[in-house]
């Protein structure tokens, strides 16, 4: 039976070409992150299961306790571990072929004259996905060991890639304007976005973004269902303009996790199943999709939900708040306060201050009640904060 190979490399043409070796076997690749510390990779290694692994010289050696892979299957991913156990997803060629097609067809990639720059980290999928899309449709694709602003800069100017993959903070430190098109996810976007940068939605699980600037890929279908703790899976098909949880039918949708686990709800016509994300949006009369957030981030203070990643986006508009992170804490009067995290510039604001801007903006009930100042806010390799590290719950 087909292996699952780990590969622990570092970006750069000897990735792609370890990943194109896996491949031509019928074997699946599962790309390691090479900064992660020994306990983290020993606690991912447990939890894909890989037969053989790729080290940095090249050789390869066999692990104990592998488990194979499924014909057809060509990769297997970590998720990012906001929470919890890092998760293997698996991911097919089909739906790798089918993401990588769609999106090149969105966004008018000509394989004879674009070339991407992958230059996020590879054990991510929006960094390995520029890399499986390149080699997919053919386009040619440079190839970094990690994102440096400096050499982003240099690539963009000199006119040696037309396309590239960001994420909000790496976007932040370069011109996008040297690029013909910048793919931005990972995490919230800023408010107001250059023309030539398009906004993605998507995850592991969706082997890429399916969801650009709102709009989905062609050949992705989008419901939304009811959130409620007692809601049964045929809960799917909200009319057009309703609230809820975002499910997803489309081609490039992973075959299940590594456990064997394939996570599939009823959709609205009661017999076809979707993916049930675990992020909530608005699906409008006209099919574009605004994302609130995932699910089990909403805050709930007085009998109101607050989505942190609205609140977020208000308090980074202030000029004195260079990065922000706003998550909960247990109070004796509300159930939960909405709490901001805050990295400040030179004018460090006041809590009164970002109130007022959130009351003005969203409402009253999503204001702050309570300001953290922070050097810096804990992230995963992907750039997501990682709000459960801002502090322990606790009454005041």
């Amino acid at each position: 039976m087909p292996e699952l190979v780990a590969l622990d490399l570092p970006g750069g043409p000897g990735f792609v070409d370890a990943l194109l070796a896996v491949w031509d076997t019928g074997d699946a690749a599962a790309p390691l992150d090479p900064r992660l510390p020994l306990a983290a990779r020993k606690v991912l290694l447990d939890a894909l299961r890989p037969s053989r692994i790729v080290s940095s010289d090249g050789d390869q050696h066999r692990l104990p306790g592998g488990l194979p892979v499924d014909d057809g299957d060509a990769l297997v991913v970590a998720t990012s571990g906001t929470s919890g156990q890092p998760k293997g997803v698996v991911l097919t060629r089909q739906a790798l072929e089918a993401s990588a097609h769609a999106t090149s067809t969105r966004l008018g990639v000509d394989p004879s004259s674009d070339r991407w720059l992958a230059c996020l980290p590879l054990g991510h999928i929006g960094g390995l996905s520029v890399v499986t899309r390149s080699i997919l449709t053919g386009t040619p694709v440079i190839v970094l060991a990690g994102f440096d602003a400096d050499a982003v800069e240099e690539i963009g100017r000199s006119r040696r890639a037309s396309y590239v993959s960001l994420v909000p903070t790496a976007l932040r430190r370069i011109d996008p304007s040297l690029f013909r098109c910048v793919l931005l996810g990972g995490s919230k976007e800023p408010d107001h976005l250059p023309p030539n940068v398009v906004s993605t939605f998507g995850m592991t699980e969706t082997g890429s973004g399916l969801v650009y600037n709102g709009k989905p890929l062609e050949g992705v279908d989008v419901a939304i269902r009811a959130i409620d703790d007692g809601a049964e899976d045929g809960d799917a098909g909200l009319p057009a303009g309703s609230e809820g949880e975002i499910l997803l039918r489309a081609p490039m949708l992973f075959r299940c996790y590594r456990d064997g686990t394939s996570p599939r709800v009823v959709g609205p016509d009661g017999t076809s199943t979707w993916f049930a994300t675990g992020d909530a949006g608005r699906l409008h009369p006209d099919g574009a999709l605004t994302v609130f957030g995932r699910i089990a981030d909403v805050i709930n203070t007085g009998a109101e939900k607050v989505w942190p990643d609205a609140v977020e986006r208000v308090l980074a508009a202030h000029p004195g708040v260079a990065e922000v992170a706003v998550w909960k804490r247990t109070d004796p009067e509300w159930g939960e306060r909405v709490v901001a995290w805050v990295v400040p510039t030179d004018d460090v604001p006041s809590l009164e201050q970002l109130r007022e801007i959130v009351a003005e903006t969203l409402a009253p009930w999503a204001a702050p009640k309570e300001l953290v100042v922070v050097d810096d806010l804990p992230r995963t390799a992907a750039g997501k904060i990682r709000r459960r590290e801002l502090g322990t719950p606790s009454p005041t």
